[in-house]
């Protein structure tokens, strides 16, 4: 059985974490992902709702899959089971769900304080996907990266791309963990504001984050090389030539190898993916480099299972 309610705590943002609390967070999840059956019933009977009003794949999927491991029982509530869309406050929905449930998971695609009103009322929130983060997919990218290179510690990733919620939980987990640093390569107007860098940048002190708005013939060499989407869920493009601005972020294995030092860069993308856009095949299949993106794709339930433990107070 789940711990008490008075153990219970939510994970919206990975800025609202220690460096310990991510730190424990990646060795729950990194343990999950090498002997999931070893947590087998952990949270026996616990309720958890999906509440995914966002279309997801891999997120609701990982989710469900970790929650039915770990013994929960699980109720997936899509936007239209809920009175949202007609009107109804996120509090106010979460003052309902707390008579029924011990965790809610959510995925919405809009702003971030939606699910802090959730959190009133159900304490173990898990931000599943906000506009502004998707600390999830962080722990994930965590454990795939520890899995390859055995430990973070020194790490300098380069991030390609327009700056989205992945970006922004991969900055943090940079700056709140002993990584080197990240270099984010953006088109002109599609990266982190002056004062997102500052902010990060205050975390640990130098200059962790770096930004640019072109790729160099020579970039500084990192270890592992990573990219989004280019195409938000959310909204159309009204730039009708914005596709000729990313042009020259797309990665390639000739771009792999020019971020590469005295070994070889791995390749990373949080899924889905548009072959042929901001990725070329070769590279997202790990035929011309080597690519962690199924790894990561692999533990996402990791990831899911540590969130469902560490907010529901179950950690041991």
């Amino acid at each position: 059985m789940t711990a008490g309610r008075k153990n219970r705590r939510p994970l919206l943002s990975l800025a609202d974490l220690t460096a310990e609390d991510i730190t424990d967070l990646g060795d729950i999840a990194f343990r999950y992902g090498q002997e999931p059956e070893a947590f087998a019933d952990r949270l026996a009977r616990t309720r958890v709702g999906l509440v995914f009003t966002a279309p997801s794949t891999r997120t609701r999927i990982s989710f469900w899959s970790a929650a039915q491991t770990l013994g929960c029982d699980v109720l997936n509530l899509g936007q239209a089971d809920l009175q949202l869309s007609t009107g109804e406050t996120w509090g106010d929905t979460g003052a309902m769900l707390a008579n029924y449930l011990d965790v809610v998971v959510a995925r919405t695609n809009g702003p971030q304080r939606d699910l802090a009103e959730l959190a009133v009322h159900v304490p173990a929130t898990i931000d599943a996907l906000t506009h502004e983060e998707h600390p999830t997919q962080a722990i994930a990218d965590l454990c795939a990266l520890r899995e390859h290179f055995g430990d973070v510690k020194d790490l300098r990733l380069a991030y390609l791309g327009e700056v989205n919620n992945t970006a922004r939980a991969l900055a943090l987990l940079v700056c709140k963990l002993p990584f080197r640093g990240l270099d984010v390569y953006s088109p002109d107007g599609s990266g982190f504001s002056a004062k997102e860098v500052e902010s990060l940048n205050a975390i640990r002190g130098g200059d962790v984050v770096r930004q640019y708005n072109e790729i160099p013939s020579t970039p500084d060499p990192v270890d592992a090389v990573y990219t989004t989407r280019w195409h938000s869920m959310s909204a159309a493009r009204q730039d009708p030539d914005w596709l000729s601005r990313f042009a020259d972020f797309a990665v390639t294995k000739d771009l792999v190898r020019r971020f590469s030092g005295s070994t070889e860069a791995v390749f990373m993308h949080d899924l889905p993916a548009v072959r042929g856009q901001e990725v070329t095949s070769d590279v997202l299949d790990g035929n011309s480099v080597t690519s962690l993106v199924q790894r990561q794709a692999y533990h996402k339930a990791s990831a899911a299972a540590a969130a469902l433990l560490w907010t529901t107070g179950a950690v041991r």
